[in-house]
């Protein structure tokens, strides 16, 4: 995702008048900010109300994508004797029929207990990408945001410490999601989990520092979220609706 918005950043369509993305997503994204930096003082602030209004929105979003998560992990502990005898035959097969056959059993099993593994709810990523975008052209084109001053940085300016905080608060998030999960889940989650820690603090050194406080205001939401969503699902089994 991040990668993808690094990309765009070579499109001038964006930071031209005329053009779709300029005069639909950026400019209107340029008036929002001057409006409410104007109202609060400094634009870092209108950039905090931005990133707490756009978490607020995707709230219902995120609490569903994490129903799904917490009732596939009890899915999958239902059927975890049943999948670690597939698994140890899947390697003895001496041949590709035979894992193939192997294979369908498991499917049949994911079918029989209505497990999708990629269900998990990427919707939330998506609509931000925008949010990304509109942020990411603003401060190109606006020189009164891109000089301001927030904080100890400049908005425009990349941020050292800013990107490691950016970092650090969605490392965090992460390890408030391992909270309630087995640790043979958490072995198979670690990496994709760490992912995108280090993906935002990659970005993040080379992107203006308002894209940073935006992930680091919003990662700190997240870890409120995250975790009274984990107190929740502790006492209130989630279960599956049409």
């Amino acid at each position: 995702m991040l990668t993808s918005v690094f990309i765009l950043s070579g499109c001038q369509s964006a930071e031209e008048e005329g053009h779709f993305f300029h005069d639909y997503l950026v400019n209107p994204f340029v008036q929002l900010i001057h409006s409410l930096g104007e109202m609060l003082g400094n634009y870092g602030y209108a950039i905090i109300v931005i990133t707490l209004a756009v978490r607020l929105i995707l709230l219902p979003l995120m609490l569903n994508s994490m129903k799904k998560q917490q009732i596939m992990r009890e899915k999958m502990e239902v059927v975890k004797p049943e999948m670690e005898e597939i698994q140890k035959r899947l390697k003895a097969a001496k041949n590709q029929e035979e894992q193939r056959k192997i294979q369908q059993e498991m499917f049949a099993l994911y079918q029989k207990h209505n497990i999708n593994p990629l269900a998990m709810g990427c919707l939330p990523i998506f609509l931000q990408m925008p949010i990304w975008m509109g942020l990411f052209y603003a401060i190109r084109i606006s020189e009164d945001i891109q000089t301001a001053n927030f904080l100890w940085f400049e908005l425009g300016q990349p941020d050292l410490t800013m990107a490691l905080i950016a970092g650090v608060m969605y490392f965090f998030q992460f390890k408030v999601s391992m909270i309630n999960v087995t640790e043979q889940q958490q072995q198979q989650m670690k990496i994709i989990g760490l992912l995108s820690p280090v993906m935002i603090l990659v970005f993040s050194l080379t992107t203006p520092a308002a894209l940073p406080l935006y992930w680091a205001v919003s990662g700190l939401f997240l870890i409120g979220q995250t975790w009274l969503s984990k107190k929740w699902y502790s006492t209130h089994q989630p279960t599956e609706s049409k």
